[in-house]
């Protein structure tokens, strides 16, 4: 089993060079990130007439927006009565009302601009694992409904027909959502920036920021990008201590495990409609199939420390688990993303100083937030109006013991798959 990330090497938008950043440019704003909240912002700038450049530190996708599982969900990590009560009345319908919309942005964008990026649309599944996880499910469905989402709660025969195992008898099915492959998303994104005439460079890692009168400067090894307005959307790649962002959120993981393309004869009862999964244990399992065939399992915690036999044997346990026809399965290979996480699984939108847009905390849901917060951003920088985000920008506040949150959460994950390996969890 390899250490690679499958989409990277199965997406059908191709890597495209975008040069390093030397010497000094001008911009009406300048990005930190090339992600897909950094890329959707200047996209939506650049087809306003904006001049913005975006700068990268790697390639174009190497963070998490390149990484992740590939669920174009709908809403944040908790449902609509647990945001409201947690934001308030006012930004919480605001927060549900949005990002409730969310999936259907991105498909419009995959529209618009040709993205190739194998996705689906016949939605997600939400799997109850257990009586308690189903009464979690029960509890999701009437709020959905209230709120007028397409949901339908699947019982007995009906899940095992979606999902292709014995051992789920409630899920919770969302029409909104879907799938694709994030790299080949993210890609296409720079694709489509770069041609509405935004400026991208890789390979460009912003060093530091610098206020020169009503500009900002930032520095770069090569060079400098100067502009009156800043957008930092590193997230959970957030790196240096110049960077604001690091102080609100504190960084998770997630790891992968494909298999090899799996025949329709083998697996073909597995997700035969193409929708993503995932459970309702305490540290979930996420299951879906590749545009391929592939079996792909994952899980939170890093998988880049722990030996491969580790994961393997976590790997074969969830799926002779879920499903036991497969057999034996070769892995073909895994990978690990980073995630950022807030205490209340609600993201952060703030002006760390006058001129500067950031976010973070996206706690798992960034192909659908940070579209979302792009576009709402570069609609804010260009009318001053905020009513497209998912919630106002403000000044946000430090989250304190940041390594201590991620210590323990990464020690809890690594705990609970150690006691599925042992069979102590079901």
């Amino acid at each position: 089993m390899k250490s690679a990330c499958i989409w990277i090497s199965t997406s059908p938008e191709r890597q495209r060079e975008y040069p390093r950043l030397e010497g000094k440019e001008k911009a009406d704003v300048a990005i930190i990130g090339g992600g897909i909240t950094g890329l959707s912002a200047a996209l939506h700038l650049a087809e306003s007439g904006v001049a913005v450049t975006l700068l990268e530190a790697g390639d174009i996708p190497s963070g998490g927006s390149g990484r992740s599982v590939g669920l174009v969900n709908a809403g944040m990590w908790i449902p609509p009565d647990d945001i409201l009560e947690t934001l308030g009345p006012e930004n919480g319908e605001r927060a549900n009302e949005v990002l409730g919309h969310a999936p259907a942005e991105v498909f419009a964008l995959i529209d618009r601009h040709g993205i190739d990026c194998q996705d689906n649309r016949t939605g997600t599944l939400h799997l109850a694992h257990n009586g308690k996880g189903a009464e979690e499910l029960a509890r999701r469905f009437e709020q959905f409904s209230r709120c007028g989402a397409p949901v339908e709660l699947l019982e007995g025969e009906a899940c095992r027909r979606r999902i292709g195992t014995h051992r789920i008898q409630r899920a919770l099915l969302d029409r909104r959502a879907g799938t694709l492959n994030p790299t080949a998303y993210t890609r296409g994104l720079a694709r489509a920036a770069h041609g509405a005439g935004a400026i991208l460079h890789t390979h460009s890692a912003a060093q530091g920021i610098q206020r020169e009168g009503d500009h900002w400067r930032v520095d770069t090894p090569g060079g400098s990008v100067e502009a009156p307005h800043l957008v930092i959307a590193t997230n959970a790649y957030t790196e240096g201590h110049w960077n604001q962002v690091r102080n609100v959120f504190f960084r998770g993981h997630f790891y992968q495990v494909a298999s090899p393309p799996l025949s329709d004869e083998i697996a073909g009862d597995i997700l035969p409609e193409g929708q993503g999964a995932w459970d309702t244990r305490t540290v979930l399992s996420s299951l879906r199939r590749d545009a391929e065939g592939r079996l792909i399992l994952g899980s939170l915690g890093c998988g880049d420390t722990k030996p491969a036999s580790f994961l393997r044997c976590w790997a074969d346990r969830i799926q002779r688990h879920y499903f036991p026809q497969l057999g034996r399965v070769d892995w073909e290979c895994t990978w690990t993303g980073q995630v950022g996480f807030t205490p209340d699984h609600t993201l952060r939108l703030f002006e760390p100083a006058p001129g500067i847009l950031a976010a973070a905390g996206y706690n798992g849901r960034g192909i659908t937030t940070g579209t979302i917060v792009g576009k709402g951003f570069a609609h804010y920088l260009t009318s001053g109006d905020d009513s497209l985000l998912p919630l106002p920008v403000c000044r946000a506040r430090p989250l304190r013991a940041r390594p201590l949150w991620s210590s323990v959460y990464e020690g809890g994950f690594t705990l609970y798959h150690a006691g599925q390996c042992l069979r102590i969890v079901a």
